[in-house]
This record gives structure tokens, C-alpha cells and sequence, in this order.
């Protein structure tokens, strides 16, 4: 599916949709360059999940990876933008998040070999300054609810 000339507000709709029907555990890998709209994405889906629109979500650019803990279960917010090395996923428990509960991973082409084969796949393109589009690519674990 293709979302053309989203603006910010029906990016975070979109997101919103996406948090109520996207089943736990699962993996979101946001895919798109910088100022493409991946925190943008990741904000609205955690302040969906946790029912707090107000609830600030930082961006985990330095620390890699925030939680939060929602009614569903864990969400980690991962940002491997800085990511030194496959040591570094090793010490977030990478691993283990991907089975726990709701991953959604800013830069997931940094992942390696850690890179599930099933996993949901959303990709974000910045389309002018005000203006995104997403395609969101279906794979075997694109678990929704129906």
C-alpha cells in the first residue's frame, strides 16, 4: 500500500491506525532518510499504545533504544543511527526485544544479521518539506489485527 502527500497530521493518523491494529510481538522496521518521518511515526504509535497523546517521547537517537510499557506489553523504540557495531546490539539486548514485544526500529539497515526475516516493513519518503509518503510492505509476519 502507498501514501502519498501526508502531511503531519495524517502521518500521525496513519501511525495512530497502524498502533490499533498491530498485534504484539512483532517487529516494525522504518525505513527512509533523515527528516523522513520515522520519530514522527514512532512518537504517534507509542502515544497511541500507551493512551497518552501528551506522554513525550524522545527521540533514542544517543541512548539507541527507549521502553515503554503499555497495556499490549513492551515497546522498544530503537534509533541505530549511531550505531558503532554488532557488539553494541549485543549489549541492548537486541535479541531478546525482538521476541518480546513490539520493536519499532528507526534505521534498521544497520541491524546486520540481526535483521528478521519476519518483520513489517514501513517506508517513509520525504516528499517536500511539509509533505511524506509511506509504503508499507507486507511480508510473513506482518501480523495485524483484523
Amino acid at each position: 500500500m502507498l501514501y502519498e502527500h501526508l502531511n503531519e497530521d495524517l502521518l500521525r493518523a496513519f501511525a495512530k491506525e497502524f498502533a490499533n491494529t498491530v498485534n504484539f510481538p512483532n517487529v516494525v522496521c522504518l525505513h527512509g532518510d533523515l527528516g523522513a518521518g520515522k520519530s514522527t511515526f514512532s512518537r504517534a504509535v507509542i502515544q497511541t499504545l500507551l493512551d497518552d497523546v501528551d506522554h513525550i517521547v524522545p527521540s533514542p537517537t544517543f541512548t539507541l533504544v527507549q521502553e515503554y510499557e503499555c497495556t499490549k506489553g513492551t515497546i522498544y523504540h530503537f534509533d541505530l543511527y549511531r550505531l558503532q557495531n554488532a557488539q553494541d546490539l549485543i549489549e541492548l539486548n537486541i535479541e531478546e526485544a525482538l521476541q518480546a514485544g513490539l520493536c519499532l526500529i528507526e534505521w534498521p539497515n544497520r541491524l546486520g544479521t540481526f535483521m528478521p526475516d519476519r518483520r513489517i516493513d514501513i517506508h517513509l519518503k520525504k516528499e517536500s518539506d511539509s509533505l511524506r509518503s509511506i509504503k508499507q510492505v507486507q511480508t510473513t509476519a506482518f501480523r495485524l489485527s483484523t
